[in-house]
């Protein structure tokens, strides 16, 4: 089943030319179905390639999802032109009496930062507290779930000695969860942070569960029996050339960066990257709408219980 995007988004012809299902608003409103309304906190400064990302996890399972894009107001995109987001994005004002099947927040560049330095902290704790009745699973990215952590676990996020940057190995934890169903013994997933969450942190708290981790990485994936949050450390939506966009940006910058770990064949960054982290990234979404979302989440949205 598709994808409904807006007509206009650029997503949407650079997703049709990767051959996914697109609908677009025109042929969605010929349609009688009640698709999945999923709600995506863009927090990144690259908005559009991260739209792009998700959008093209979301697309890949047999089920119709309506996506809606949302900014803080409490912070100008300084990467994005004004334009696209008035066009394509909405605020929490617009929202904050709607009722969703899931909320995607994702990371952002402020992880140094303490959390309540952050300029839109506070509207983001609003945003946080409101998922917990108007939405059903909410799926927290790198900083969005050292964030989420924080606020609703008070867990601490702790300073790495260099960034953790590059593709890593990981491991299943918890066989039974039904998020990382059809995943390998070991798969990869790429990380890019200088923080980290402590695995005695998230142990001392027992509405969480681990279900995956790397040695080398840590804490991968976690979330509450049930599934109604989820807390994802990687980032495993990248496409195959955003961590050489990443190198690439912070070496032209002159600052301190190592090449990405598991990357560049040989470690070579004069050759192209290979992917080897694509299927487990889809199967990771796929799992999470259908068993978390869809065969969980109320048809009528009105009816969604809190998260306790």
């Amino acid at each position: 089943m598709p994808i409904k995007i807006p007509n206009e988004l650029p997503a949407t012809q650079v997703l049709t030319d990767e051959n996914i299902f697109v609908m677009t608003e025109t042929r969605a409103i010929a349609q009688d179905i009640r698709p999945l309304q999923i709600l995506v906190l863009n927090l990144m400064p690259t908005k559009i390639a991260t739209e792009t990302q998700l959008a093209r996890l979301l697309s890949n399972t047999p089920l119709q999802v309506e996506l809606e894009l949302m900014q803080t107001s409490t912070h100008e995109s300084k990467n994005t032109s004004k334009e696209h987001m008035l066009k394509f994005y909405t605020t929490f004002d617009k929202v904050r009496d709607r009722y969703f099947d899931g909320l995607v927040i994702t990371g952002a560049p402020v992880e140094n930062m303490p959390f309540e330095e952050v300029e839109y902290w506070n509207e983001l704790c609003q945003i946080m507290e409101w998922s917990r009745t108007h939405v059903y699973s909410t799926f927290h990215i790198c900083w969005g779930a050292q964030a989420g952590l924080y606020y609703h676990y008070g867990i601490p996020k702790v300073p790495l000695d260099k960034k953790m940057f590059g593709v890593f190995s990981h491991k299943v934890e918890r066989r039974s969860s039904m998020l990382l169903r059809g995943f390998d013994d070991e798969f990869m997933v790429p990380h890019s942070r200088h923080t980290t969450v402590l695995r005695e942190d998230i142990e001392r708290c027992n509405k969480l569960k681990i279900l995956a981790s790397s040695e080398e990485a840590g804490i991968y994936a976690l979330s509450t029996e049930g599934g109604r949050q989820v807390y994802i450390t990687g980032h495993s939506e990248y496409d195959a050339l955003t961590l050489k966009a990443e190198y690439d940006r912070d070496k032209s910058r002159g600052l301190p960066i190592e090449v990405p770990k598991n990357y560049f064949p040989d470690d070579d960054d004069t050759k192209a990257p290979i992917v080897n982290w694509r299927s487990h990234a889809n199967l990771l979404y796929h799992n999470w709408l259908n068993y978390y979302v869809y065969q969980t989440t109320p048809y009528d949205l009105d009816y969604l219980t809190p998260v306790i």
